[in-house]
């Protein structure tokens, strides 16, 4: 029987997904990275400043090991989205480092600390929060903004996928996957004539 360490289980997924995550800024130009590509502004560079921002605050802040990185906009008087976008100012190189920093900041935090440590948010009903409730939050969080990375990354330049070398995608050529779309097309119009 193969014997569990659920707090290294938790932690692999972690740095999965933030390796997925930095995985959509490769091979692109400074404008592809901050482009936003949706009403919202939801843009690759972004999606990992507001993670360096995320990392910071719920492994640093929450068990009192403070991290200096851009602040979530959601949290004391930070501009409106602000992490959610980087200024011209701001390099990807800046971000990244800061970003990678803040996982180094938080992997201490996980290696120090057992899964049932106590930490503090500074909202909610649930202001205690367990060390494995965090790493299980932080999972969530970081995999959904891989998630957005990757259609934000298709949108861009139709690269799909996990990680180079596994795109996770069903076999097909640049002319299958038109003829695919253009099918599920025709079923959301038939679908939609018959509502």
């Amino acid at each position: 029987m193969t014997r569990s360490d659920l707090k290294a289980d938790l932690h692999l997924y972690l740095q999965d997904a933030r390796d997925a995550l930095l995985w959509k800024l490769e091979g692109l130009s400074e404008y592809d990275i901050r482009r936003p590509m949706t009403p919202t502004g939801t843009n690759l560079l972004g999606l990992v400043k507001h993670m360096t921002g995320a990392e910071a605050m719920y492994f640093g802040e929450t068990f009192g090991r403070p991290f200096d990185a851009p602040p979530l906009w959601i949290v004391g008087n930070a501009e409106r989205n602000s992490d959610m976008w980087a200024t011209a100012d701001e390099s990807r190189e800046q971000i990244v480092k800061m970003y990678r920093q803040a996982w180094a900041h938080s992997d201490e935090t996980i290696e120090s600390l057992p899964l049932d440590a106590v930490g503090r948010v500074a909202w909610g009903e649930r202001s205690e929060v367990t060390l494995h409730r965090t790493l299980v939050h932080m999972i969530a969080e970081t995999d959904r903004h891989a998630g957005h990375a990757d259609i934000v990354r298709e949108l861009i330049d139709n690269v799909v996928g996990l990680r180079t070398g596994s795109d996770c995608m069903a076999p097909g050529d640049s002319a299958w996957w038109e003829s695919h779309r253009s099918r599920l097309e025709r079923v959301a119009r038939e679908a939609d004539g018959r509502a």
